[in-house]
């Protein structure tokens, strides 16, 4: 006797038409890229500055000298975004990648284009030796734009590696609406563009357009010292992949060697930042 043959199992109309799950974005790859592009302000703690300018017989230290940030104002700022001149204000980017799935953990580069100048006509004690050594000096001098000037605008540029953590707070995760703790830890070198006057004298490197970069004594932008620096804020997600960030960094900066006129200087800092940017991801 002949057995009848089975048809073959069809899926319904119903099961067919049912979307297939969506894939995680942590498992495709999509959407672990984030980058942020901001600006910030900054406050500095009063430091000392050890100038040495041997071809002079100037050896002196600077004790406890006021220094501040150096702005751009509305008018620049604007300016510099229509021209591309990004490098004018005080300007933050973050280029990170997440590696877990649950996008709670990535690695970051970060650039802080802060900057520095030291407080014009305030009176700071000073000790050291200037004319040959035939001058010890051991007072009070008033940083007088005659007699000392110490700027770091362009910039005291912070380049760093960073680790980053984030923690849910409220609202929807991983969508608009999302609010997070971020936190950062890192480290990197310090790059930055010295202008400075010491004793009517400046310094004198570049130009931008000719030498621009990293090692050289005459270039523009000089690997100067070595930085690291924590940070902590709220990231809230408003549209799609598109979020806003309000961070504060604490970041301690160590410079040796920073140009000035036949000699250098060197100078430890710690510095407060208040960052606040616009980032997404992809």
């Amino acid at each position: 006797m002949a057995l009848a043959q089975q048809a073959p199992e069809t899926a319904s109309p119903a099961a067919a038409s049912l979307p297939s799950p969506a894939k995680d974005k942590g498992a495709s790859g999509r959407g672990n890229w984030y980058a942020s592009w901001g600006y910030s302000r900054q406050q500095y703690a009063p430091s000392d500055i050890r100038v040495s300018q041997p071809a002079l017989g100037n050896d002196f230290t600077l004790r406890q000298v006021a220094g501040s940030d150096f702005p751009a104002d509305l008018q620049e700022t604007l300016g510099s975004i229509t021209s591309l001149e990004f490098t004018n204000p005080q300007e933050n980017i973050r280029i990170g990648r997440y590696l877990n799935a649950e996008k709670t953990f990535a690695i970051e580069f970060s650039l802080d284009h802060s900057k520095y100048n030291t407080n014009p006509n305030q009176s700071v004690a000073v000790s050291g030796k200037v004319a040959n050594g035939t001058q010890p000096i051991n007072g009070a001098m008033v940083l007088s734009p005659d007699n000392f000037i110490y700027n770091l605008h362009n910039g005291l540029n912070h380049i760093m590696v960073n680790a980053v953590w984030l923690h849910h707070l409220y609202g929807p995760e991983n969508q608009p609406g999302d609010l997070q703790l971020i936190s950062r830890v890192g480290a990197g070198i310090l790059l930055p563009h010295a202008d400075n006057v010491i004793f009517g004298n400046p310094n004198q490197v570049g130009p931008k357009n000719q030498n621009v970069c990293c090692t050289g004594s005459k270039d523009w932008w000089q690997i100067n010292g070595w930085t690291t620096g924590v940070e902590l804020g709220v990231r809230y997600a408003f549209y799609r992949s598109v979020y806003l960030e309000l961070t504060s960094k604490l970041a301690y900066g160590s410079l040796k060697g920073v140009p000035v006129y036949q000699g250098t200087a060197d100078h430890s800092l710690w510095m407060s930042e208040q960052v606040l940017s616009m980032g997404f991801h992809f």
